[in-house]
């Protein structure tokens, strides 16, 4: 346990928060359901780290779709998702923002901001930047039972920058720099050690590949993308050398987009993500150690982030099988009449031991002469789930068309 679990089981005080949700809400937040589900599964181990809020879906058509992203046609979203999509974008520059209230089942002041935007350099290169804003809401401090309580809003913060580059017709790459800054202590002492707030460096790599050709007299569009994102250094809240893992993620997808007829037009996506950090032993990243003639495995929090990719693959204390465990998929379509009104849904589905985040989800989408308006909602698999009544709102500016 770190340094924040003694901090927010100790000293966090605030009338509208069990200290399980506080727990939940700082320290995996991104995980809400496998941390309800923790008690009564049994083998579950599940794979954490610093600054989840990196990995929430932070717009509403990729969120409507079941989170999958990766391979969907290009908007000024693509940030998130495939920075590589940019290139291939419709449009010279464009700006889209996001506005997601998170978990308000439990608090009613906690949420995630998004703000992106894009600009064509020319026909083969794009660059893009973006925010994101994830506030925690005001949380109340206390260094002791008789300390004077101190309001606080705790947030965290990643600020993007990416260029993206035609490669050929169909294909492009793309690549992103990240500054995060987590702020989740205010720089509180706890039990006499100070902490400070989190800073790291990250980068991604994509590529995205599509085509375009008919069949049946219907014209068609395939597309596959890839992209590791938040390679990059671990992240420290106190002065002493104890370092976390950022959420280094591989993600994988495919999408198909067709004419159904003139006027109407389907795609269906999947998405296939997997943490590359080191898998825990028990839930904890305690060193390999030997049991008898047995040796454990696992991996320890003190590897390198290199070594922590490639052995990501490997170190499941339960070999392959859990392994494959540790990719969640997701899946969505999205309908579309006259390329006017859109209607969205999907399924995300993480194995109960490893997070087991399982949710439907819907949204709607309607483009504007100049704007367009996306909304999305998520419909969790199971009951009593925090993670209930996600509401998702993005507003896309088409500055091609203003400015025209």
């Amino acid at each position: 346990m770190n340094i924040f679990a003694d901090l927010l089981l100790i000293n966090v005080m605030n009338y509208r928060l069990t200290l399980i949700t506080i727990f939940l809400t700082v320290l995996l937040f991104s995980k809400t359901e496998g941390i309800f589900a923790q008690t009564s599964t049994s083998g579950a181990n599940y794979v954490s780290t610093a600054v989840p809020f990196l990995t929430i879906t932070p717009d509403s058509r990729a969120g409507a779709m079941g989170d999958a992203g990766v391979a969907i046609s290009p908007d000024a979203n693509s940030m998130h998702w495939n920075p590589a999509k940019f290139s291939m974008i419709d449009g010279n520059y464009g700006i889209a923002a996001s506005y997601t209230p998170w978990l308000r089942d439990l608090v009613d002041d906690m949420s995630l901001a998004y703000l992106t935007g894009y600009y064509r350099l020319d026909k083969n290169q794009v660059i893009a930047a973006s925010l994101r804003y994830f506030s925690l809401g005001q949380i109340i401090f206390m260094e002791g039972a008789e300390s004077i309580p101190q309001a606080q809003n705790p947030n965290e913060w990643a600020l993007d920058f990416a260029y993206s580059r035609k490669l050929s017709d169909n294909l492009s790459g793309g690549i992103a720099f990240r500054y995060i800054r987590s702020d989740l202590t205010q720089s509180q002492y706890v039990a006499g050690v100070e902490t400070k707030a989190g800073n790291a460096f990250a980068a991604d790599i994509s590529v995205y590949y599509q085509t375009k050709f008919r069949r049946n007299r219907k014209d068609m569009i395939w597309s596959w993308g890839m992209n590791i994102s938040n390679i990059g250094s671990k992240i420290s809240y106190t002065t002493d050398d104890e370092k976390e893992f950022i959420p280094t993620n591989l993600r994988l997808g495919s999408a198909l987009k067709f004419e159904l007829d003139k006027y109407n037009s389907l795609t269906i996506a999947a998405d296939f993500n997997k943490l590359l950090v080191p898998t825990p032993i028990n839930g904890s990243l305690n060193n390999d150690h030997q049991d008898g003639n047995i040796i454990v495995r696992g991996e320890t929090s003190n590897k390198s982030v290199v070594g922590g990719i490639f052995s990501s693959f490997s170190d499941a204390p339960g070999g392959m099988a859990e392994e494959f465990k540790e990719i969640a998929w997701s899946m969505g379509f999205e309908y579309w009449y006259q390329n006017q009104f859109a209607l969205r849904t999907g399924y995300n589905y993480e194995n109960t031991e490893k997070g087991n985040r399982k949710y439907f989800t819907a949204g709607l989408g309607v483009k504007l002469n100049m704007f367009d308006l996306d909304f999305s909602y998520l419909i969790p698999s199971s009951q009593n789930n925090p993670l209930k009544n996600t509401l998702r709102f993005t507003l896309i500016a088409n500055l091609d068309k203003i400015v025209k």
